[in-house]
């Protein structure tokens, strides 16, 4: 075992749910490494918008109260307990989304990052070598910290029973974290992107990314039939949906029939009725619940061998955590957002 370091960290806690101001600062001691287990010193975490719903209350299922937020995180490993050895002192390393998913089956349970076990929105973190990947050599710790979660989503999307080939079309709402990436990772797997959006701003952003067809959706709120004519009747192959509600009828819409909605997010909680006939006729629905370990492992090769780089709208500093939040709140961003530990 190598030397732990010793002394206090900055962590934020959620004293309880509701309010941004319930987030608060507390200086802890350094925990302390045992066997089987490694330190980080962290030193980048992502934001999503599950973490968002968490301090407001807003997520489905138990709160712990006390816990660190965040399930997104990267930092290089400073001390390693005995009989360790997937990982050494020095190794630049994220955690996996879901600590308990390896590969396989979805676990039958699991204690998620900021609801149930401590997070990543702290300086130093205690974990099992197990639940780490390394991060890919020519990406920052900034960058690194983006993968876990809105990442790993878009590749499980891109993948998955019914394989996508190249020359495919997909269809990507917004610009969020999981959007921005599958159109990053679509591009590389030689997909046809066809995109949504809500200012021409943004549009322009996309198509710099590869999107061939942006549809301003406030000026389109039909956007299923502009994309339906864009793809000569047909409509798309996948659609990466993070929409929920307020989407899926446009969604179902654009996609061709026998085709697959990948079903990631509920951004919008009112929308236009789904009818069964709407599903059955029209589509194959599948749940996305981010991804494995060895999923995470599979799209950092290929992060790696195309040197692919992560949009990152904005980076914070540790002490503007809460900035950070109002910030992702805001919906003004564009591909994910960030907080530096350094």
């Amino acid at each position: 075992m190598l030397a732990n370091p010793q002394g206090t960290m900055r962590s934020y806690r959620m004293k309880k749910t509701g309010s941004l101001d319930h987030l608060q600062m507390v200086t802890e001691e350094i925990p302390a490494v045992q066997r089987g287990e490694v330190l980080v010193r962290v030193k980048a975490s992502s934001l999503n918008y599950r973490d968002l719903a968490l301090i407001k209350g807003e997520y489905p299922g138990e709160i712990r109260p006390h816990r660190i937020p965040l399930s997104d995180g990267a930092g290089e490993i400073v001390a390693v307990g005995e009989g360790v050895r997937r990982f050494q002192v020095g190794d630049r390393v994220a955690g996996n989304f879901h600590r308990e998913w390896f590969g396989g089956e979805y676990p039958d349970y699991i204690e998620p990052y900021g609801s149930h076990s401590d997070g990543w929105l702290t300086e130093y973190k205690v974990i099992n070598p197990e639940l780490l990947v390394s991060i890919p050599d020519h990406l920052s710790y900034e960058q690194g910290a983006t993968l876990p979660c809105a990442a790993v989503t878009a590749w499980s999307a891109l993948h998955g029973p019914e394989p996508l080939s190249p020359g495919d079309t997909i269809l990507t709402l917004g610009s969020g974290g999981v959007s921005v990436f599958a159109i990053q990772l679509a591009k590389l797997l030689g997909l046809h992107v066809i995109a949504t959006t809500s200012s021409d701003r943004k549009a322009e952003k996309l198509k710099e990314l590869g999107a061939e067809k942006v549809i301003n959706y406030k000026k389109t709120p039909n956007w299923g039939e502009e994309v339906k004519a864009f793809t000569s009747g047909r409509g798309v192959d996948r659609v990466v949906e993070v929409g929920g509600p307020g989407t899926l009828h446009q969604s179902i819409q654009a996609v061709a029939r026998g085709k697959e909605i990948a079903l990631i997010g509920v951004l919008t909680k009112d929308g236009e009725k789904v009818g069964y006939h709407d599903l059955f006729f029209n589509a194959n629905t599948r749940t996305i619940s981010v991804g494995s370990r060895q999923d995470f492992e599979e799209m950092n090769r290929l992060i790696e061998d195309k040197k692919m780089v992560p949009v990152i709208d904005h980076v914070f500093s540790f002490d503007e955590a809460k900035e950070a939040y109002a910030y992702l709140e805001s919906q003004k961003f564009f591909g994910k957002i960030v907080i530096s530990h350094s």
